[in-house]
């Protein structure tokens, strides 16, 4: 309010007795001085954050401040988070659409039992467009690979995901939508050799491979819009840091604002360096 009282000195050129009558501000309470605690370095620190993770909302601020040890609660934050000017631009509505539901997909009990791939567009500062292939395992949200190349096909799908075999195992299902890569011969062979299942998704329908859009957004949000790749070494080297990054600092929503590498530690399932799956105690 007495923010309120001083716009309306400043603009309209009021006396501030008169000022306060209009905005109903007690002139006692206008001229006592503010007790409240600057709280300058914590804002400093959230200035710090959001510089380097441009795409954090006050959520997620909020637990990455309390992963350091600062003691405040998530209505403070979000209070200095507006005071500072760090909020995100709004998305504009969406229409509303019919909602068409297809048979529910496997949903995952344990890690490593279904994957979700997809490809990513993107182009270097000389206007050469380049691909990426993207990974993630559907139960822990954890990034497994992202593949950067110029052009990235059948046998690449393969290579990669035969790479991921040898470190861990083969899923039991791989989500994955219509492209020619994921269809072909190759990828389909490598399924059948592993005793995988494709589940495809319907043409036209992004959402019935939710978790890999959701990553695939996140990717470009935080990592693709914020560089200026000069090569493709270089667009390797930047987007595998994110990749580590985004598994071991980055805080998940859906996973209780833990990281993939967190929720993996504290889950009864780990995944040892020959590749197969053990239950802890």
């Amino acid at each position: 309010m007495k923010e309120v009282v001083a716009y309306v000195v400043s603009s309209h050129g009021y006396s501030e007795r008169r000022a306060c009558l209009v905005t109903t501000q007690h002139r006692s309470t206008q001229r006592k001085p503010s007790m409240r605690d600057p709280r300058t370095a914590v804002r400093q620190r959230m200035h710090e954050i959001v510089a380097t993770r441009i795409r954090y909302g006050y959520r997620r601020v909020h637990v990455m401040l309390k992963r350091e040890g600062w003691q405040i609660g998530r209505n403070v934050v979000y209070r200095l988070y507006r005071e500072e000017g760090l909020v995100l631009r709004t998305k504009q509505p969406r229409r509303r659409k019919m909602v068409v539901h297809r048979e529910a997909r496997c949903k995952p009990q344990r890690p490593n039992e279904a994957w979700s791939l997809d490809f990513v567009h993107d182009q270097l500062s000389s206007g050469q467009k380049f691909r990426m292939l993207t990974v993630v395992d559907v139960f822990s949200r954890e990034a497994l690979a992202i593949e950067v190349g110029q052009r990235l096909r059948g046998e690449n799908v393969a290579e990669v995901l035969n790479r991921l075999v040898r470190q861990r195992r083969a899923p039991k299902y791989l989500f994955a939508d219509n492209g020619a890569e994921f269809t072909g011969r190759l990828v389909d062979l490598w399924a059948y050799h592993h005793g995988v299942r494709i589940d495809f998704s319907r043409p036209g329908k992004p959402t019935d491979n939710a978790y890999i859009e959701t990553f695939n957004g996140s990717l470009r949000d935080e990592c693709l819009n914020i560089h200026w790749f000069a090569s493709i070494p270089e667009a390797r080297r930047l987007i595998e840091a994110w990749r580590m990054d985004y598994n071991v600092s980055r805080p998940h929503s859906a996973l209780g604002n833990l990281t993939p590498a967190e929720y993996l530690a504290g889950s009864s399932f780990c995944i040892d360096p020959m590749g197969s799956m053990q239950v802890g105690s």
